[in-house]
């Protein structure tokens, strides 16, 4: 007789169909293949010699905060007797940690073997590091009088024994680790020194004229280490460095009663610098003696250590970039580039009135963010504008938008900004800045619990006689000048009132911890962004079995949500043929036979960091959405995210153009095979080289210069007997062409949940189906509306103003 245990087994396994997983990989295992990506960009011999030199840099930075949150959290998780399973490869959380240790070995050594290839190369042209085992007299001299002079004061050597036990490494920091031998008859001793963070770690050496000579501080105090620790003699000598679990939950640590949430943060930074360590990370040679000591101490496995013969933590590559000799910066570095000016934009017009006249769509980092930057400043010194709103994640140290938000306040502006101190490694920056903020008078919120907020949206709103106006400004990436010179992103600048009026709500919603909003124009997560893709992807799996043309594009960094996933292969099996550009984890193994075999998944890395996200409905993309939201289950359900319609049709054509541009890269592009592995897209026989960043980066040159022509007041016309002389001007690039096909939005449901008195964790809502007629056809049928740009008419804004008025002496109340 099965016992009731084994009963309730069974019956679960009929109500719930077990899992497919022949279309689906591991997450872990599919980003150690994309930071593998990253590291062929330092194979790559078309790109400039030290670029690769930096791609090597991020690939170990990349790994490290892997390490740290992803491998620290399955870490966590391996402890516990009863293992989640992950819901795409079926692996137990320890199994994971075994698959991600099986393939670092081979990364790493690829890693070191490319590191030693580039250095070499760098120092047959003249940029030089010095190793300590092949200084010259003269070099040795310099070393030993910079330690005497300046580092010798600085340091603490330490030697661990009964009376000294083993100090905490902190997280990530560089440390000095030595055998001793002592004077009496005891065993042999450990010595530690940590290697001060508030030293330049580049010390620059006498060289050559032409020529860049250094050499790191680590290396000038093992040089001299045999004067560190007076009677102790070093037996051996190595740099070793520790990465700790950093996946810690703010909300999990709970916030003591009136206790202020800056401070709350503060003290979870300090408890992530003493978490359990994940690796220890070995450069020299140490005794098997030496190494058991500190491995012991730190209670890691021998699988857990890793050891080189290179530098740890490159991050100093990016310190003597500025060093590099002029006349070989040419050849070693990219060709300087600057943001150019939109050129839809007259900088020496009010950006306001423009963003009135017609949306604007600023392209990042091709275009500068000053149109936006702008827009701030002026609003806060408009005399018209009454209010500020903003959501900021990840702020720029030097950040001339909060200078400007903080003008505002003093000025009198109500300025709400919404300051997310949970956004992992800038939770001090945005401390920072948030008291700064409210010290000048700003009203900041932080993120509901448990639920980051991932959004990029900012709300001016003006006051006209009595009338308001509202312009949106909503984004892909951080508004963060910075990364806006980096990173791949899309800003929309408008003044469209259905998204006024979602995003008015949206920040309304927010400062009342209101997570299950009801918007018109805006897919908001928790509640309302997942619904939003699965109706657009089943609208396209409608048109597939009608027999119509179906397609959908995205264009995200990850793809890991279950639910996604299993809708894009349900798509698949329809006829809806699906193009991905996924610059990262990729959950979703496409061409699977009976699958996924529509489902066609793309790769870019290069120069810049691809990051806009975009999602497109229909052969002619008459839906398209911007998002800040990955389709990772914490996009879709754990944080605060926006997608936003593009409505406006010149902004459609250049989303529609930038999409076929990165479909038609075959440069930097690479293909996701059925394996889960990435390959280089495959030309066609007499097919040019397409580098889409570089195509985009050169138009926006031409668009720049040939707005700036177009600018220029008309000259005099000039006698026939003195005709001008000098070069043709070139022909002026093309336009985006305007799409004719009417733009469509995925509205939400009719009949919205009611919301419950004491708002609870929301909950997903159920996808339904989409109508297979969309809002192009004559007679539009379901929720898929065409949606016109109009303008209220004069009688209607009159009847406005006096119903506005009629309030105004009633209720005392402007607003």
């Amino acid at each position: 007789m099965p016992s009731k245990i084994e009963k309730k087994q069974a019956a679960a396994k009929l109500r719930k169909p077990p899992r497919d997983f022949s279309y689906t990989q591991n997450r872990e295992l599919s980003w150690l293949r994309f930071d593998n990506r990253v590291l062929d960009e330092a194979f790559d011999e078309t790109v400039p010699l030290f670029e690769r030199l930096k791609f090597v840099s991020i690939f170990e930075s990349n790994l490290d905060e892997f390490l740290m949150v992803r491998v620290g959290g399955l870490s966590d998780l391996a402890e516990l007797k009863k293992q989640p399973v992950d819901n795409k490869s079926n692996m137990t959380a320890s199994e994971q940690v075994d698959a991600v240790m099986a393939e670092m070995p081979g990364l790493l050594t690829r890693w070191e073997t490319i590191f030693k290839s580039i250095e070499g190369k760098l120092d047959a042209l003249g940029v030089h590091r010095a190793r300590i085992d092949s200084l010259t007299p003269e070099e040795r001299t310099f070393v030993t009088r910079y330690f005497q002079a300046y580092v010798s004061p600085v340091i603490s050597p330490l030697v661990i024994d009964p009376r000294h036990p083993f100090p905490n490494l902190r997280n990530g920091a560089l440390y000095l680790a030595c055998g001793l031998d002592g004077v009496t008859d005891e065993e042999s001793l450990l010595g530690l020194i940590e290697i001060p963070a508030s030293m330049n770690r580049v010390v620059e050496i006498p060289s050559p004229a032409g020529t860049y000579s250094y050499i790191l501080l680590e290396d000038v105090i093992l040089a001299c280490l045999d004067s560190c620790f007076g009677s102790y003699k070093p037996l051996d000598r190595a740099l070793i460095r520790v990465t700790r679990n950093a996946d810690i939950d703010p909300d999990g640590e709970g916030v003591e009663e009136e206790e202020d949430y800056r401070q709350h943060m503060k003290r979870i930074l300090k408890k992530r610098l003493r978490l359990q360590p994940v690796v220890l990370a070995v450069s020299g040679s140490l005794e098997k003696a030496t190494l058991k000591t500190i491995r012991k101490a730190l209670e890691l496995s021998r699988r857990s250590v890793f050891t080189c013969d290179i530098p740890l933590d490159l991050g100093y590559v990016f310190g003597i970039e500025g060093k590099i000799p002029e006349h070989l910066r040419n050849g070693l570095l990219f060709t300087p580039f600057k943001p150019q000016p939109n050129p839809t934009i007259d900088m020496s017009r009010s950006i306001r009135e423009q963003v009135l006249q017609g949306d604007k769509l600023l392209f990042y980092p091709y275009e500068a963010m000053n149109p936006f930057l702008d827009l701030v400043h002026e609003a806060a010194y408009d005399p018209e504008c009454i209010s500020l709103r903003i959501t900021l994640y990840r702020v720029a140290k030097q950040s001339r938008l909060c200078e400007s938000l903080i003008d505002a306040a003093e000025n009198g502006k109500e300025v709400t900004v919404l300051m997310e101190l949970r956004a992992r490694f800038d939770e001090q920056n945005n401390i920072e800045w948030a008291e700064r903020l409210e010290e000048a008078g700003c009203t900041v919120i932080y993120g509901s619990e448990g639920f980051k907020c991932h959004s990029k949206i900012c709300q001016l709103t003006y006051r006209e006689g009595m009338a308001l106006t509202r312009l949106t400004l909503l984004g892909t990436g951080n508004f963060n000048e910075k990364t806006a010179k980096l990173y791949s992103d899309f800003m929309l600048m408008t003044a469209h009132p259905g998204i006024g009026e979602d995003a008015n709500l949206f920040f309304r919603n927010l400062s009342l911890g209101n997570l299950r909003g009801d918007y018109r124009f805006l897919g908001v997560a928790p509640v309302g962004l997942k619904p939003l893709i699965m109706r657009g992807l089943d609208r396209e799996i409608q048109r597939a079995l009608a027999g119509e043309p179906a397609r959908v594009f995205f264009k995200l960094n990850s793809l890991t949500d279950r639910e996604v996933i299993d809708k894009i292969a349900e798509a698949s099996c329809a006829g809806v043929r699906v193009d991905m550009i996924i610059r990262g984890i990729s959950c979703l193994k496409p061409n699977i036979a009976g699958k996924t075999k529509n489902v066609h998944v793309r790769s870019i890395v290069g120069r810049f960091l691809e990051h806009a996200r975009v999602y497109a409905f229909g052969v002619d993309s008459d839906m398209i959405y911007l998002s800040s939201a990955d389709m990772m289950t914490r996009n879709t359900e754990h944080r605060v995210e926006i997608a936003f319609p593009v409505l406006d049709p010149t902004c459609r054509a250049l989303v529609h153009e930038y999409m076929g541009v990165q479909l038609r890269d075959n440069v930097k592009a690479r293909s996701l095979t059925s394996d889960g592995t990435w390959v280089p897209v495959e030309r066609k026989e007499g097919e040019k080289p397409f580098n889409s960043q570089e195509f985009l980066l050169e138009r926006a040159y031409r668009n720049a210069e040939s707005a700036a022509v177009a600018s220029e007041p008309v000259a005099k016309a000039k006698p026939e007997s003195a005709p001008v002389l000098g070069p043709k001007p070139e022909p002026q690039p093309a336009a985006p062409k305007v799409q004719k096909v009417q733009a469509t939005v995925i509205e939400p449901d009719l009949e919205p949940e009611p919301e419950p008195e004491h708002a609870p964790q929301p909950q997903p809502q159920t996808a339904k189906p989409a109508p297979q007629a969309s809002a192009r056809r004559e007679k539009p049928a379901g929720k898929t509306k065409a949606i016109e740009r109009h303008r209220p008419g004069r009688v209607r804004m009159g009847l406005g103003l006096i119903g506005l008025g009629l309030k105004t002496l009633i209720t005392g109340k402007t607003k």
